[in-house]
Formats: C-alpha cells, structure tokens, sequence
C-alpha cells in the first residue's frame, strides 16, 4: 500500500495525464472526476512496486483506459448525452476549432486510445501495444483506422500522415 505521501506524488505527476485520457474517453466531467478518483484509490491500494517510473506510469494509464472501459458498459454511459464544456483540459489540437478532439472523442475506444497515446503523448508503437496489452501490428492497424475514421469525419487531412504506423 502506497503511502500518503507517495500517493501526493503520484497524483502531482500524473493528474494531468489522467484528466486528459478521461477527457478523450468520457461524456461528463462528473465521469471523469469518478475515474480520477478510482485511478488513484487503486494506486494507494496497490500492493507491489513499480519496476521503474516507465513502469509507474504505463500503469496509471492502463487503470485509467480500464476504468474508462467500465463506465462504458454501463446504461447511462451509452444513453448520455454531452453537455459539460472540457475546455480546461486545453489538449493541444491541430486545429484551431476544436473540431479533431472531438472527432477522436467519437471513435472506437481501441482506435482512440491508441491516437491519443500516438499523438497527443508521443508514445510508440511499441509502448502502446505494451500499455493496451495488444500485438504490435494491432496497434498499427488501429492508427491506420483511425486515420481514416478522422479523415471521413473531419473530411481532411488533420494528422500528420504516417503511414509506417
């Protein structure tokens, strides 16, 4: 179990990220103030050591994507409608009138996750597929659909073509 002092630490180095990931995931700041708190109970409760703080944060992110995931399966998640404005969480987009977060806000959650952790926090190919507990090449497959779900929608070019990915 993690001390108070260390849970302060954890939550002052990765709220930022939490609230993001939440943000892109969510339909309610309500919903994402529920999963910041989950993340981090479970982090206080967590028994074992982090390898590294590569280790540290990879985990934060995988508690988040999962809790994200459980308010999905609910009724009201699917039901709700979005009113909250997210306009704190200033993700930087390419595109001055927010329009891409929130094309990336309506894709598949397996196709979000991976253009949120590809662009918006610089991770790799490699690293994601780690984090999500995917093979390497569907993670690359979900880069390529997302691509071209965000293409369709925004009817543009907004990412940077990539496709290596």
């Amino acid at each position: 179990m993690a001390s108070e002092l260390e849970l302060q630490q954890a939550i002052d180095k990765y709220a930022s990220e939490v609230r993001k990931i939440c943000f892109i995931q969510c339909k309610s700041e309500a919903d994402v103030d529920d999963i910041f708190q989950t993340v981090f109970i479970k982090y206080f409760e967590r028994k074992e050591p982090f390898i590294d703080e590569q280790h540290e944060k990879a985990w934060i992110i995988r508690v988040t994507i999962n809790a994200c995931h459980d308010i999905f399966r609910s009724w009201f998640y699917q039901k709700a409608v979005l009113t909250d404005d997210f306009s704190q969480f200033s993700i930087e987009t390419k595109s001055n009138d927010g329009r891409l977060i929130e094309a990336v806000r309506k894709l598949k959650p397996n196709l979000k996750n991976a253009i949120y952790l590809y662009y918006y926090e610089g991770y790799a190919i490699k690293e994601i597929a780690e984090i999500v507990k995917a093979n390497e090449h569907t993670v690359s497959t979900w880069l390529v659909r997302g691509r071209k779900e965000l293409k369709k929608m925004l009817g543009g070019d907004f990412l940077e073509e990539d496709e290596t990915a």
